[in-house]
């Protein structure tokens, strides 16, 4: 889409949620932009809700996502359905969506949930996606745990098995270390 700002037009790349929400061509349009600047080109992206935003920007942060990437998942699926899929570890949703395959899934779930821990314990608040005053947000170290084995190569479940009867209240390196020495103990 093009934005006509004070007679400059801006090229925006969008979500299929906010094309849908934009008003008729040459009425007045607010959204909410992110700017990516690469070596070949200056890309704009353009959101009609500040929470589409901010999903955005922490979906670009996980390994493997890029910007056309996180636009196709926000194009499948709003903010609220994305939430639940991390919140209840529903890979099968998130594979149905293009470009994500099962290992990309389990990725987002992964990692998303570590950033948002508020999201294990089934908050229905609203989430603040960013850290405020530049504190980053407390860790969940048992998801931290979690997703240290599985990129040691365990499964997600295989993880999840192993981090079972640990006590939660650890660091993550005794979580990881207590959940090692129970798999080769049994």
């Amino acid at each position: 889409m093009v934005v006509d700002v004070h007679g400059v037009g801006y090229e925006l790349e969008a979500s299929m949620n906010t094309f849908v929400a934009l008003p008729a061509p040459g009425e007045q349009v607010s959204l909410y932009t992110h700017l990516t600047i690469r070596d070949d080109a200056h890309l704009l992206y353009g959101f009609g809700r500040e929470h589409e935003r901010a999903l955005f920007r922490a979906l670009i942060k996980v390994n493997g996502v890029g910007p056309k990437l996180a636009l196709a998942i926000l194009s499948g699926m709003d903010e609220d359905a994305f939430m639940r899929c991390i919140r209840d570890d529903d890979s099968k949703a998130l594979t149905k969506l293009p470009g994500v395959g099962k290992k990309t899934a389990e990725r987002l779930i992964i990692e998303m949930r570590d950033r948002f821990p508020e999201w294990e314990h089934g908050s229905d608040a609203p989430l603040a996606l960013e850290a405020t005053n530049g504190r980053t947000a407390p860790r969940d170290h048992l998801a931290d745990a979690e997703a240290a084995l599985v990129s040691l190569g365990y499964k997600l479940t295989e993880a999840a098995k192993m981090l079972a009867d640990v006590d939660p209240n650890q660091t993550t390196e005794a979580l990881i270390k207590a959940a090692l020495t129970k798999r080769m103990a049994g």
